[in-house]
């Protein structure tokens, strides 16, 4: 069975009425490995390598990711996209029509968002996230405690709203909308600590996109205070993001010295979460597998998956991030085949969207249901490539 994002290529090249060997030829890979990844025998699992094949049809990577895998949600995530929509565009139109709340009871709210994404919420997140952008918004345009609303609204609209728009695979130009206002507030506050953020977040918005060379320009130098912790921990992110970038630039050397700088700074901070990124030696490793997968290298990011403690990470969903990535090195090996689904629907059972919702992963599953048996992990398989959306 072809993945939907091999038959989303195949058109797309059909469409172009460019031949296997041009298509090939252009992004740097072979017509026998284009053909594989169009039948859906082989996975297109490497940002770098969507972003060729895009360049060779003159196509946004998108519209190979994307236009295909628009899997059916459910009416209570309809809604809440919709709500945050609503939400945002009154923002942008300057009417946020919210209500004036004491910065305190903010507080509190941006907490209680936070501690749902960080627990795979994204239901219940959907769900309060409109009313708060809409009262953050209405009390910063009512001069209440501008500096500490502002703080709020680079954090919420970084690590909340564009977190979630990308986790429920809402359209990459809204999660833009939340990342443009995100940079506004901190840019107003010209805090480290908020610009940092709002670098961390626009890069990954731009790495989802494609824009290899803007995400790693949007990472830029920031004076960040070693002896704070929380800057500390907020240094650390950065380069992980940076390494990500690298793996998706193939400059290993910039990886390495990325992951090496925030290796040693996880070393001073130890496992933390401040502002719902999670730093820590755990999840240095997480990042040191997903750059691993980025690069090709799926020994080497098994091998990684192997020295983590997922149980250590101090965020939710970046144990459905380890477990769904380690599934996908997995997915390389064809006697760990097995493994690998069993690892995606551990990963299934803790954030159904970090596999529903992401392009990468889809096609890999769209890889295995072609080799898969009928067993009781094929049984496995199909019930998950059902709830993600292919057809099965």
């Amino acid at each position: 069975m072809s993945s939907a994002i091999g038959s989303a290529l195949r058109r797309i090249r059909h469409a172009r009425g460019k031949s296997l060997a041009v298509v090939a030829g252009l992004a740097g890979i072979s017509p026998s490995y284009l053909s594989r990844l169009e039948s859906g025998d082989r996975a297109l699992d490497r940002r770098s390598l969507i972003v060729a094949l895009a360049d060779a049809l003159d196509v946004a990577p998108s519209d190979i990711t994307g236009s295909s895998l628009a899997t059916p949600g459910s009416a209570e995530d309809d809604q809440a996209l919709a709500e945050v929509r609503r939400a945002l565009l009154s923002v942008d139109m300057g009417e946020p029509r919210g209500e004036v709340q004491p910065v305190e009871s903010l507080r509190t709210r941006v907490a209680g968002l936070l501690n749902l994404m960080n627990d795979a919420q994204q239901g219940l997140a959907g769900e309060v996230m409109p009313p708060l952008i809409r009262d953050l918004h209405t009390t910063l345009n009512a001069r209440r405690d501008e500096r500490a609303v502002l703080r709020m609204l680079t954090l919420v609209h970084m690590q909340g709203t564009q977190a979630w728009l990308a986790a429920v695979g809402a359209p990459m130009d809204l999660a833009w909308q939340a990342s443009r206002m995100a940079r506004q507030a901190a840019e107003r506050l010209d805090e480290p600590v908020a610009l940092g953020v709002a670098a961390y977040g626009t890069s990954m918005g731009l790495l989802a996109a494609g824009c290899f060379d803007l995400a790693s320009g949007a990472l830029g130098s920031l004076e960040l205070s070693m002896g704070d912790l929380e800057q500390l921990q907020l240094a650390g992110s950065l380069a992980l993001a940076a390494s990500l970038v690298a793996a998706a630039r193939n400059d290993p050397a910039e990886r390495a010295a990325a992951l090496e700088h925030a290796a040693d700074l996880a070393g001073r901070t130890g496992e933390t979460n401040v502002m719902g990124f999670g730093f820590g030696p755990s999840n240095v490793g997480v990042w040191r597998m997903q750059g691993a997968l980025e690069a090709g290298e799926y020994a080497e990011a098994a091998r990684i998956a192997e020295s983590i403690d997922p149980a250590a990470l101090t965020v939710t969903a970046r144990q459905a991030v380890y477990w769904r990535d380690r599934g996908r090195a997995l997915a390389r090996f064809p006697k760990r085949r097995d493994d690998a689904v069993r690892m995606i629907r551990r990963a299934e059972l803790i954030s159904p969207e970090h596999i529903h919702r992401h392009p990468v992963t889809i096609s890999v599953i769209g890889e295995l249901l072609t080799k898969t048996k009928d067993d009781a992990i094929g049984r496995e398989l199909r019930g998950i490539a059902y709830r993600a959306g292919l057809p099965v």
